[in-house]
This record gives structure tokens, sequence and C-alpha cells, in this order.
């Protein structure tokens, strides 16, 4: 079992000694401070200064957020993905607030951490051990998070330096960073080689802050530049370099919106489930409710899928490199899947608890404004389910394993399938591979290629994980390999859900390979989006499986969990089948995805007795 995080009895054990006390120290900060303290001063909005003292004087983010090139041979400064991840944990776990300026300061760093621009490395190592925070200049209120267009100028002048004018808009931190990364263009350069990431202090009297746009503990910045000069040593990227910079910080920083979810919804469940057992409605507890039981063994399941999930997506994140870049596509899961379980955990806690979860003195209602945000930060589930399409036709019809075949489609059991006439599944299941490959533009573009992927450990070794900040050109998306996903789902065939999921996946397959998008559907963004929503849970499910062998998982849990999933996917199929641009063909293939979820009574109980167990093991000091 995964379990569930509880501050009174933490296990760091996978981390190092330093790492450990920081973890400890952070968690006894908060606790000391109570709840009734955490949620006054979240109500009433109130600058975190005591938790940046504590961030100072522990050396937090010093330690944590330093890569070893810049850590002047301190053993305990790298950049570990698997200790910022539970750090991001921990935080969401007691406040997304605080996670924020966490996990801004991140994002901040990213462009920094790319630059060979020593000098503003060495300000940024300095500032850090001074307890500072950063920030990251890339939004805009025109624009968005959209790079192409930036209105941020920058003028050349006769001292090799520029004057910066424009403004900046959602950037959290923008009140107090020491360092500001800022993205730009060059007045007197066209089109990408004029662009800049450059660096400026928030304190500067050129840097006109014009307030917090949001009503919130946080601090989310709208901000001026008022011919602000920018020296030659501020000057982080330029051209192509700054553009990819950008993205390349994405992939570093926005990882943690899935460990800050995880993190916010464990606190919710304990506060959740502790309520509900403790409530007496009609002479019995609320916990006996059928609808009640159904609701948190869902919402557990979810919970520990998204877990499962993260845990193993680590792995990929820090085994990365120019050859294997496979983190991709994991990674805008981990920013868009994970955070939208939690989101659908906290409506069904929500749902159980009903007003309490309104009440002032409770970590939920925190937590409730939390999980909403999360999947929003900048456009991020429509950016991501665009994302992973460009990794859909390698990873479902072109691992790099030799062996397999290029497309293994199955029959589904027709039991499950009776209500639907054999009409339908003819045009579907009936075809060859060679005409699948010649009617899909999908298949048509691929090129095999020769060489296995090897395999990826565990990885809680205490190195630092240097690759993310040479990623190189953000290119060629389309070209990224994956390893045949089969062999995993083969693993755990004897589990009945899982096989109803491989069903759902072949009939995905078919889909795609049948009745692929036409020309006019390839640029109907919504479409492709139903699309998009079904094959994501594909990988999701894969390193959910793959972790669930790493950790020796029951198999009332992953069974458990692919109920879920088999409904979620099936309820994407209903989804695709409605939108009015899908043809009669794609009707009935969205519909051949659609599966039961196999019931079992017993394991429901085994899963549920496991959920109910929690109730009343943590509660957060008063």
């Amino acid at each position: 079992m995964t379990a569930l995080f509880n501050p009174h009895a933490p296990d760091f054990s996978e981390f190092d000694a330093e790492t450990s006390r920081i973890f400890e120290a952070t968690i006894e900060f908060f606790e000391q401070r109570g709840k009734r303290v955490l949620v006054e001063e979240d109500r009433e909005r109130v600058w975190y200064a005591d938790f940046l003292d504590f961030v100072k004087r522990e050396r937090v983010f010093a330690t944590l957020l330093t890569p070893a090139r810049d850590a002047s041979a301190d053993p305990d400064k790298r950049w570990d993905t698997a200790r910022i991840a539970m750090m991001s944990k921990i935080l969401g776990f007691y406040s997304i607030q605080y996670w924020y300026v966490w996990q801004v300061t991140i994002l901040g760093l990213g462009p920094i951490w790319q630059s060979d621009n020593d000098k503003a490395r060495q300000r940024a190592v300095d500032l850090l051990e001074s307890g500072g925070i950063f920030a990251f200049g890339l939004s805009e209120k025109e624009h968005g998070a959209d790079i192409y267009t930036t209105d941020m100028v920058l003028t050349p002048n006769a001292t090799r330096g520029f004057k910066a004018n424009g403004g900046k808009y959602y950037i959290g931190n923008g009140n107090q960073a020491g360092m500001v990364s800022v993205f730009g263009r060059r007045s007197d350069i066209d089109g990408p080689d004029g662009y800049v990431f450059f660096v400026v202090d928030s304190q500067h009297r050129a840097y006109k802050l014009r307030g917090n746009v949001v009503a919130s503990q946080m601090y989310v910045a709208a901000f001026d530049l008022e011919n602000y000069p920018v020296r030659e040593e501020d000057i982080l990227h330029t051209g192509q370099a700054a553009f990819d910079a950008a993205i390349n910080t994405v992939n570093v920083g926005k990882f943690n919106l899935g460990f800050g979810a995880v993190g916010l919804v464990e606190h919710a469940f304990h506060e959740a489930l502790t309520h509900a057992e403790n409530r007496v409605l009609f002479q019995s507890k609320v916990t006996e409710f059928a609808q009640v039981r159904q609701l948190f063994t869902d919402t557990y399941a979810r919970l520990q899928g998204m877990k499962l999930f993260s845990e193993r997506a680590i792995d990929y994140m820090r085994s990365a490199s120019r050859d294997d870049r496979r983190y991709l596509l994991y990674n805008s899961i981990e920013k868009m899947t994970v955070t939208r379980q939690g989101l659908r955990s906290m409506e069904a806690m929500s749902d159980v608890i009903s007003a309490r979860g309104f009440e002032k003195d409770t970590v939920f209602q925190m937590a409730t404004l939390g999980v909403w945000g999360l999947p929003k930060l900048e456009g991020t589930v429509h950016i991501n389910l665009g994302l992973a399409l460009k990794f859909m036709p390698n990873y479902l019809f072109n691992p790099t394993d030799p062996s397999l075949a290029l497309l293994a489609l199955r029959r589904p059991d027709r039991a499950d399938d009776s209500r639907i006439p054999e009409s339908a599944f003819r045009p579907v299941f009936a075809a060859s591979r060679r005409a699948i490959r010649a009617a899909s533009p999908l298949i048509d573009r691929l090129r095999r290629t020769p060489a296995a992927l090897v395999p990826v450990p565990t990885r809680r070794d205490d190195a630092d994980d240097a690759f993310l900040f040479d990623q190189g050109p953000t290119k060629d998306l389309f070209k990224v390999r994956f390893h045949d996903w089969r062999p995993t789902f083969d693993g755990f065939a004897h589990v009945p859900n899982v096989g109803r999921f491989v069903e759902q996946i072949d009939a995905l397959q078919a889909l795609l390979g049948t009745a692929p998008p036409s020309k006019a559907q390839r640029r109907d963004l919504d479409f492709l989006l139903s699309i998009a929503e079904m094959f994501s849970l594909v990988p999701y499910a894969e390193l959910i499986l793959q972790q669930a062998a790493i950790e020796g998982t029951s198999t009332a849990i992953i069974d458990q969990i692919f109920d879920v999933l088999v409904r979620e996917f099936s309820v994407h199929a209903v989804t695709l089948n409605s939108k009015a641009s899908a043809t009669a063909t794609q009707q009935a293939a969205a519909l051949a995805c659609i599966r039961r979820p196999a019931a079992d009574a017993d394991r429901f109980e085994k899963v549920w007795t496991e959920a109910r167990a929690l109730a009343g093991t943590y509660e957060m000091n008063p």
C-alpha cells in the first residue's frame, strides 16, 4: 500500500539525513503554528514572512534548490527531483499558499540555472543563502503564457545594455523576488532571434509593482518595467535559447503541480474521513451509508493512483537524457491528469461532508479553492492535452522494442458489448494491419527506431539532476521514442479491471487506425482533445502499474484504481461519440471503447476497510 502522508509519523527513510531534517523541521513549523493560525492567516491574506524567516534560518531553499554545479562543494546541495517532489507534497498538504511561494521560486530559478551567466548564477546562490525568493516573468495580461507574442521590449543602448519597457501579469512572488527571470524581445531584431531572457530586481525603482491580481495570501503580481536598465550581466539567454529556456523551465517547474495536489488531497482526506466517521445521522454513522462508502472508496483509489503515478514519474524525470525524452509525456500527465484526479477527489469528498467543507476552521475549505486552481495554471489542461497528442502515435503504435508487432489489435470480450450491434464492430476490428496503417496519417508518418530504451530504475539516490537544466531544443516532440507499453499491462492480466482497460486501449488503437481524424478534424482542437483525454489515461495507467509492481501494491487496490479508470475512459468515449463533427464510423468506434468495470463486492470491501481505518489517525495540531 502507498501509505497516506501522516505528519505525526512521517517516513523519510529513503532520503539522506540533512534532507530528512529539513522535512521534519518543515512539519514542526506548521504543526507548532497550528490549524487555527494557518486558516486565519489564509483568510486574512497575511503574507508569510514568518515562513520565509524559517526558510532562511533552516536554509531550506538554499539546500534543496541549488544545483551541484553552484554548491561550492556543499554535499547537501543538489537539484534532486525526488526531494523537491516530497517538499512539494508537504507544503501542499498544509496549504497551497505556502506551496506557491516554493513553486514560483523553482520557476524563477529555471532560466538562471540553464544559463552560463556565472555572475547571475552567483547572485542566485547568494540570494538563496539569504532566504530570498524568485519569480518567473513570462505571462502577460494580453497574451497569457503565449511566448510567441510578448510586449516586453528591450531597446539597445550605447553601453551594450538595454532599456526594458513592458508589463508582466500573474507573476507569483513579484512583490519581493530578489531576482525575476523575465522573457522579452529586442526592438531591433525580428523573429525568434530577438528573444531575450533577463533578470531584474523587484525592488528596483524602475520596477513598478501594480498590485496583487488575486484576493489571496499568495502574491500574484502585475508589474511594469519603465526604462529598466538591463546590463549585459543581466542577460541569461538570447534568441532561440531564450525560447527553449522558457519551455524547459516549465518542464521542470510545473512538474510539481501534481505533487502539490497529492499533498492537498491527502490532508483533505484525513479531515473529511474523520469527520464522516464521527458524525451520526439517522442512527447510523455517515461512513455506513452506501453512497458515502462508494465516494470514499473511489477517492482513496484515485489518491493511490495519483501517488503511484507520481512516484514513478520522478524516476523518468531523473533518468532523462537527450536520447530518452519520455519524461516529457509523463511530465504533462503529472501536470494535468494528477491535478484533475485531485479535483475529482475533492468534489467527491465535498459531497460527503457538505456544508462542513465551507466552515472557516477547516483545512478542507482552503484545499477546495487550491485544488480548483492547480489544473488551470497557465491553461495547464488544454496545453498539456495538446502536448500529449504529439506523443500519441509513437507511444501507441511505434515502440522501440523490436520484438513488438506494429499493431496488436485484439477483439474485446463480446459479452460486455452485446448491446452494441455487430455492424458497429465490423469496420473497427476486422481491418488488417496493412489497411489500418495505410488509413492512418498518424501511423504513416512514423519511422521505426531499432534500439530499445533502457528500463528506468527507481531513482532515490543522492544525485544532482543536471540534465533538467540542459534539456536542449524543445522541437521534434513527434520523434520522442517510447518503450512497448503492453508488457506492463500483461504483468497484471490477472487483475479483472486491468484487462477491461486493455480492451479499451485496443479499441482506441482501432479507432485511430480505421477512422483517424480527417484533415478538418485535425484542425478542430475540441475534437482532438476528446481523443487526448482517452489517450492520456493510458500512460497514466501504465506508470501506476509500474510503481505498483515496485511497491507490491495489493491486487485489491490495483483493481479498484482500474475500476475508476475504466469508468473514466468510457465517459471520454461517450464525449467523443457526441461530437458534432464525428463521422458514423468514429461514433461506432467510440462506443466500442465503452466498458463496464468488473464488480467485486469482496474487493470493494477490502479497499473500503483499508481506507476507513485511516479515520482519526491524523489531525493537525490546533
